[in-house]
């Protein structure tokens, strides 16, 4: 499975309606909205690298009221118990 995070610029006074549609897309698992430069953050989820043209730029980017898009590909997922393993500090468990 391939992940992209794609970074959306909305137009500010349509963030939930853009938002909902982008949710609405085949391939995208998921759409939050953000605090920060960015209005909105959607994770794609494809089998092969040539679906992300499809999604992205193809209908994700086409999107009436997306002004802006950055997307970053995922190399390595870690699940939340890889990074808890990865972050402990070697103390034991207080029980």
């Amino acid at each position: 499975m391939i992940t992209a995070i794609v970074l959306i610029k909305a137009d500010v006074s349509r963030i939930p309606e853009v938002a909902e549609t982008i949710a609405g897309l085949e391939g995208v698992s998921e759409v939050y909205s953000v605090t920060g430069e960015f209005d909105l953050v959607a994770l794609v989820r494809v089998r092969q690298y040539e679906q992300i043209a499809d999604v992205i730029p193809g209908r994700l980017n086409k999107v009436d009221g997306v002004t802006h898009t950055e997307t970053h590909i995922a190399f390595r997922t870690y699940s939340q118990h890889d990074l808890e393993a990865a972050f402990a500090l070697g103390l034991p468990d207080a029980d």
